[in-house]
C-alpha cells in the first residue's frame, strides 16, 4: 500500500482565526503538525486555500497545495487535494490529519496505516475513556465497536447506555471509547464519500462519519494511547504552550 498524508488547513475560524499560523514554542502550529507526520511518512502535503498558510508551509520547507475556498469540511478539502496530486503522485490510501493537532504522534499515523489489509475502506483511531467528565462531555464523540474493532455507531451521547447503574459507576461496568478525529481512506473511497448526501444520523449528531456508516461503509478502528490536544481557541494555545514546557 502507498500512503499520502494531507493536512487540511484554513485561515478562517470562528473561535480562532489564523490558528494554523499561531506560534507555539516559536513555530507555527501547522509546522508542528507537518513535522510530526513527516516522521512517519514521506508524502505529506498541506491543503489550503490561503496564501499566508501556503507561503508559511513553503518557508519551513514543507509542501502545500491550493484548494478551493468553498469546502465545508476537511474531508472535502482532502478529496480535492488528492485529485490534484494524483496527477503526479501514486498512492492508494489518503490519511487526513487535522491541522490544529500539534502533538500528533508518528505512532498514530503508523497505526492508521496498519489498518489497511486490502479490505479496509476507512480507518480511524479510538482511545479508552478513563474519566466520567470525558464520558459525559458532548464535545467528545464516543464510538461503539464490534468484535472486529469496526465502528458500529458514533455519538455525542455516552454509549452504550448502562441500564440499572448510576452514571458515576458506568466506567466500572463497561469499557467506553472516545473517537480521535483522524481518518485514513482508500483513495477511491475518499472520492465516493464526498459525493454522498448528508444523512439523517449526521444531521442529528453533527458527525460526518455517520453519513459513511449510514451508506454502508465500514470504518476500521485502531486503539491509540495518546490523547491529542486540539487548538480551537487562544486558550487552547496557552494550554498547549504550558504542556510543551513539561
Amino acid at each position: 500500500m502507498r500512503f499520502i498524508a494531507l493536512i487540511p488547513a484554513r485561515f478562517q475560524s470562528t473561535r480562532f482565526p489564523g490558528k494554523p499560523l499561531a506560534l507555539l514554542g516559536g513555530k507555527p502550529v501547522i509546522q508542528w503538525v507537518y513535522e510530526n507526520v513527516k516522521q512517519a511518512l514521506d508524502q505529506v502535503w498541506v491543503a489550503t486555500d490561503d496564501d499566508r498558510i501556503f507561503n508559511a508551509v513553503e518557508a519551513f520547507g514543507g509542501k502545500a497545495v491550493y484548494t478551493e475556498s468553498t469546502h465545508r469540511s476537511g474531508t472535502d478539502r482532502c478529496a480535492e487535494a488528492a485529485r490534484l496530486l494524483k496527477k503526479d503522485s501514486e498512492f492508494d490510501v489518503v490519511i487526513n490529519v487535522q491541522g490544529d493537532e500539534p502533538f500528533i504522534k508518528a505512532e498514530q499515523i503508523r497505526q492508521l496505516m496498519a489498518c489497511f489489509d486490502g479490505k479496509t475502506e476507512i480507518a480511524t483511531l479510538v482511545k479508552a475513556i478513563d474519566s466520567t467528565e470525558e464520558l459525559f462531555n458532548p464535545n467528545r464523540p464516543k464510538v461503539v465497536l464490534d468484535i472486529n474493532q469496526n465502528a458500529l455507531y458514533f455519538s455525542r451521547f455516552s454509549i452504550p447506555y448502562i441500564r440499572g447503574e448510576k452514571e458515576n459507576s458506568w466506567l466500572l461496568a463497561n469499557k467506553f471509547w472516545a473517537h480521535i478525529g483522524m481518518y485514513a481512506y482508500k483513495s477511491e473511497v475518499l472520492q465516493s464519500i464526498t459525493r454522498l448526501n448528508p444523512g439523517k444520523l449526521e444531521g442529528a449528531e453533527a458527525l460526518e462519519q455517520l453519513r459513511w456508516l449510514e451508506n454502508g461503509y465500514r470504518i476500521k478502528t485502531a486503539e491509540t494511547r495518546f490523547q491529542s490536544i486540539g487548538i480551537d481557541t487562544p486558550e487552547d494555545l496557552q494550554m498547549a504552550a504550558q504542556w510543551l514546557l513539561k
